[in-house]
């Protein structure tokens, strides 16, 4: 019998196991694996041969770990049949000359069923050993070794836990020529951490038990599948493994790393570009996602010395049978909107707009009326109410986008802009090539495209008539506020969708636009939120230097300057609504209050007021822009003078003049697309804002009948229910019963944790019950040694500031003057703060969300989705922001010293 293998009898998993029939398949499908040979598991000895009496599975640990030694002893004392040496020598000889080097690994093989270690039901690597830079003198003592790894402590107690015969084991062993690599990596086809449609490479200098073993310094590179683009996580490099020469008889041993590399990328674009070519290559060869371990030569040659199946930490398809199917809930992304605890009339209202807008919006991307009815209830349900929170329930929503033309392949970037890293209880991509979906819907696509511009200016034609028609409802009747009310919401039905067809194209110009910059600029992605500034203001950025404009008319005049920085606004109001400081002061504040009246801190929320109900509220919001002098034309000055400095960086990075006209265009869509998705989010601040107006009408006139004890009780009905008890709908008439019983249940949800931002529950229980079975997913980094936070670059420049932790917006503007401020997330309420501050970190966030855009406009260092920011930064500590990098770092006591001394 054969007992050394080549050639075709590598293929046998039964004979040679996993690990090397898939080399072989890799092999003979011209991926470049380097040359071996196997030594046949039926050279392994016989279990008589090898071990006493098994004591059985039911043993103690202590008896199954003493049986093992007993059994890899006896192996050892066996050593190797002279024939069986003679062909293994000669097959060193043959593959690698006699001064040659190979590695030397253990495989078990697979049972008849194909069943077995590396396999693809069990893919767990670990438990046989390898020996690496192996001379032929050494290379029988190696094969013996492995033989004896058979029975390895922790790999019989494995097999005893999955119900596997330790004595049953027949252990094959690989014998490869050492490629001398100077790098190492392993890439995973999908996330293990959530199979998402995304490579993630390890990869490090020296040898690839540096990577695996967790001993050498390793850089991460993450690759979307459907873009290309690729995001970079480095580290300092000080320590890797690999050969020293002045101990080869030592074998691997830890070095360190030339100071030339420590610390640049351990792979280059190309490079990474290349291994993910490759590891998609054995993902297709095997029908699956892939763990695949490499090297690199110090000639940039590729060489693959594994493939095995992706372990991923994904528990949709576990077998434990008491967690059972699970519904995804998260506030990733929502909480911008509907921070903390929200009142019952926010969630009524919300909940409205979330299916009437979203019913518009897969309309118009051509998902029939048919499937919309048979979606009805996920419509009902895309948003919940959870302990006073609200929550986006993320199976409706997959459910629901699935319908849209070419979804797999927004898929991952939609994510990313919800705050998604986790897939714990998600559906699994099911298309390997999600262009292919798309491309029978280009046509309707690019025909949409065409054609946005056109219908969001009609959309905000339409609206800014109907927002101006609402300006003033003061002598309206019940029916009158109720009719408006009901009309506005009727025609926002069959419109509001314009405006999530501009997020969905804003998202897709900001991936375009990304991938173009990371493929053709050096560092191209730290240039991008620079790159964005310039272009028409947009509504929010108007409001802004509207508030600017109105700070510079106080500060020419003294009386009012004192006034507005010193005396009660509501006293400082009723003097300028009475013309006290002359009619171009009363006429100034009017104007920018029936324009952006409905802007303010948590304006989605009904609960809280705006300055269209409290004129007055607009003063405090002014004083940080009164101290700090800010005016008009500098902030315009600053805007033009960041994106000059910009673009001088992408000619000096991007020298091709077709390259740079590619993006230039591609730069213009997404700022246009950016200030649309801006402008309709301030639409949708007045569409709430107007709402909140008829609203809180009516709750006036409820009090006056005493079905309520004060108009803030409003806040704990339903709309429906406001408005039934004038329309004579109500099924409860006692509405004062109704709204303390849900203010005291909002009081007991506040008094409990704050729910993480992504968890699941079990399905088919009723919410409220389901809820105590939760189960939570932290995957938030912590600060590294180094004290460094790292989140997304979003607005250029690097401050050096106390930090300020705002947990309530609520604060003084003027304490986060000069201050880094530091928060979950910001709504456009937040400006003040915001323009007030000198930087801005965010735990949560993208590149188009509110905090990285207004950054942006304000010229304001910004980085977001930094995770545990509010954990990790002390208040008051001094902190470095690095707007381009996308790093907070706290400062050390002697860079403080430094500094100041």
């Amino acid at each position: 019998m054969e007992l050394v293998l080549n050639g075709a009898a590598l293929g046998d998993p039964a004979t040679v196991g996993h690990k090397f029939a898939r080399q072989h398949v890799m092999s003979r499908a011209g991926l470049p694996v380097p040359g071996f040979f196997c030594v046949s598991a039926a050279a392994f000895p016989a279990p008589e041969q090898t071990a006493a009496a098994f004591p059985g599975a039911g043993a103690a640990p202590e008896e199954l770990v003493d049986w093992a030694a007993a059994a890899r002893e006896r192996i050892r004392v066996g050593g190797v049949p002279p024939e069986l040496a003679e062909q293994l020598i000669s097959g060193f000889d043959e593959l690698a000359g006699s001064d040659g080097l190979v590695a030397v690994r253990a495989c078990v093989a697979a049972a008849a069923d194909g069943t077995g270690e590396d396999g693809a039901g069990d893919p767990f690597a670990g438990l046989s050993d390898s020996f690496l830079y192996v001379g032929r003198d050494a290379v029988l003592a190696r094969l013996v070794d492995c033989w004896a790894s058979a029975y390895n402590p922790e790999a019989v107690l494995y097999r005893v836990r999955r119900g596997v015969d330790p004595t049953a084991v027949r252990v094959a062993v690989g014998v490869q020529r050492m490629v001398p690599g100077v790098r190492s990596f392993v890439v995973f086809t999908r996330d293990p951490r959530s199979g998402a449609d995304r490579r993630v490479i390890a990869a490090a200098h020296g040898i690839g038990e540096g990577i695996v073993q967790e001993k050498a310094d390793i850089d991460h590179f993450f690759v979307d599948g459907p873009t290309g683009a690729i995001e970079l996580d480095t580290v300092h490099k000080s320590v890797m493994v690999g050969l020293d020469p002045a101990r080869l008889g030592d074998g691997p041993v830890t070095l360190a790393v030339p100071a030339e590399l420590a610390d640049a990328p351990v792979l280059t674009d190309p490079e990474v570009n290349r291994i993910c070519a490759l590891a998609t290559e054995a993902e297709e060869l095997f029908g699956g996602p892939q763990d695949v371990e490499g090297v690199i030569t110090a000639d940039g040659g590729i060489h693959l010395v594994q493939s095995r199946p992706v372990v991923v930490a994904d528990t949709q398809d576990s077998d434990i049978p008491e967690r059972g199917a699970q519904t995804p809930w998260t506030n990733h992304n929502l909480t911008e909107s509907f921070p903390g605890l929200t009142s019952t009339l926010t969630y009524s209202q919300a909940r409205v707009f979330y299916r009437m807008g979203f019913t518009d919006f897969y309309r118009r991307f051509g998902v029939s009326g048919r499937s919309l009815r048979r979606n009805q209830y996920h419509l009902s349900r895309m948003i919940g109410y959870l302990d006073g929170r609200v929550f986006y329930r993320l199976d409706a929503w997959y459910a629901l986008h699935g319908q849209v033309p070419g979804f797999a392949l927004m898929q991952p970037l939609w994510e990313r802009s919800l705050g998604l890293t986790e897939r714990t209880g998600l559906p699994r991509p099911v298309h390997r090539r999600p262009w292919a979906t798309v491309v029978p819907a280009l046509p309707r696509l690019v025909w949409m495209y065409a054609r946005q511009p056109g219908k969001l200016r009609r959309f905000l034609r339409w609206w800014d008539a109907l927002a101006a028609d609402s300006a003033a409802l003061e002598h309206c009747s019940a029916d009158e506020l109720i009719a408006r009310y009901r009309h506005m919401w009727a025609e926002a039905e069959q419109r509001w969708g314009v405006t999530m067809v501009t997020t969905y194209f804003a998202l897709v110009a900001l991936a375009s636009t990304n991938a173009l910059l990371n493929r053709w600029v050096p560092n191209g992605a730290s240039l991008l939120p620079r790159l964005l500034a310039g272009g028409k203001p947009n509504r929010t950025l108007a409001s802004v230097r509207s508030a600017v404009a109105l700070a510079e008319l106080v500060s020419v005049r003294p009386e009012l300057r004192e006034a507005v920085l010193e005396r009660p606004e509501r006293e400082v109001w009723a003097d300028i609504a009475a013309g006290r400081y002359g009619p171009d002061i009363a006429a100034a504040f009017g104007r920018h209050l029936a324009t952006y009246g409905d802007r303010a801190l948590h304006d989605l929320k009904l609960e809280a007021l705006t300055p269209r109900q409290q004129p007055w509220m607009i003063l405090p919001t002014l004083r940080p822009f009164i101290t700090q002098g800010l005016t008009v034309e500098a902030n315009l000055a600053d805007e033009a003078r960041t994106g000059a400095e910009a673009r001088k960086a992408l000619r000096e990075a991007c020298p091709n003049l077709l390259l740079r006209a590619a993006l230039g265009a591609a730069l213009a869509s997404l700022r246009r697309s950016v200030k649309a998705r801006e402008d309709t989010r301030f639409c949708r601040s007045q569409l709430y804002g107007i709402s909140r107006d008829v609203l809180w009408r009516l709750g006036d006139r409820l009090v006056a009948a005493g079905m309520l004890d004060t108009a803030a009780d409003l806040v704990h009905l339903h709309v429906e229910e406001v408005l039934g008890a004038f329309d004579g709908t109500l099924t409860e008439t006692d509405l004062r019963a109704v709204a303390l019983r849900r203010k005291a249940e909002l009081a007991r949800s506040a008094e409990k944790a704050e729910p993480p931002a992504y968890f699941t529950i079990p399905a088919d229980v009723p919410v409220p019950i389901a809820l105590t079975s939760r189960q939570d997913v932290d995957h938030t980094a912590k600060m590294s040694e180094d004290g460094v936070l790292r989140g997304l670059a979003s607005s250029s420049g690097r401050v050096r500031a106390r930090a300020k932790i705002v947990r309530d917006a609520s604060i003084p503007p003027q304490s986060c003057t000069d201050r880094i401020l530091v928060a979950k997330e910001t709504d456009p309420g937040w400006l003040a703060l915001m323009m007030a501050a000198k930087g801005i970190v965010v735990e949560r966030g993208s590149l188009i969300s509110h905090t990285a855009i207004s950054g942006r406009l304000l010229g304001i260092p910004t980085v977001v989705a930094v995770p545990r920011a509010l954990t990790e930064i002390p208040d008051g500590a001094w902190v470095e922001l690095d707007g381009d990098a996308g790093t907070v770092r706290l400062l050390s006591e002697a860079e403080l010293e430094a500094a100041t001394g």
